[in-house]
C-alpha cells in the first residue's frame, strides 16, 4: 500500500507540474496575441498582416489544446483523489498517465515550434 501511495503522489506531482506549465503557456499566448495586434495596428504590408492572421489562428488552436489538456489533468487528479489503494499499480491509472504524458510531449513540441516561428516573425516586424 505504501508503494501505491508513493506512486499516486508522484503522479499528482507530474500533473501539478503540467498544469503550471500549461497555465504559463496559456498566458504566454495572450502576450503573443498582444504583440500580433501591435503589428497589425502598424499597417505593415499584406504579407505581415497575413502572417498575423495565421499566427492568431494558431494561437486559438493552441489555447484550445491547452484547455483540453487542463481538463484531462483535472480529471486525472480527481481519479487519483478517489483511487482505490488496493488497486494494482499496473492498472488503469498507469495507462491513463502514460497516454497523457505522450500527449503532453506532443503538445510541448507543438508549442515550442509555434513559439520559435513567432519569435522569428517578431524579430522581423517589431
Amino acid at each position: 500500500m505504501q508503494a501505491k501511495v508513493s506512486y499516486l503522489s508522484d503522479q499528482k506531482f507530474n500533473l501539478e507540474t503540467w498544469k503550471r506549465e500549461l497555465r504559463f503557456h496559456f498566458n504566454e499566448m495572450d502576450t503573443f496575441q498582444e504583440k500580433l495586434e501591435e503589428i497589425a495596428a502598424r499597417n505593415y504590408d499584406k504579407r505581415a498582416l497575413k502572417s498575423v492572421e495565421v499566427f492568431q489562428n494558431r494561437i486559438m488552436i493552441e489555447k484550445n489544446e491547452i484547455s483540453k489538456l487542463m481538463r484531462r489533468c483535472k480529471r486525472k487528479m480527481q481519479n487519483i483523489a478517489v483511487a482505490d489503494l488496493t488497486e494494482d499499480i499496473d492498472g488503469r491509472l498507469q495507462h491513463e498517465q502514460g497516454k497523457l504524458k505522450g500527449d503532453m510531449r506532443q503538445y510541448i513540441r507543438m508549442h515550442y515550434d509555434l513559439k520559435e516561428d513567432m519569435m522569428d516573425f517578431f524579430s522581423k516586424w517589431l
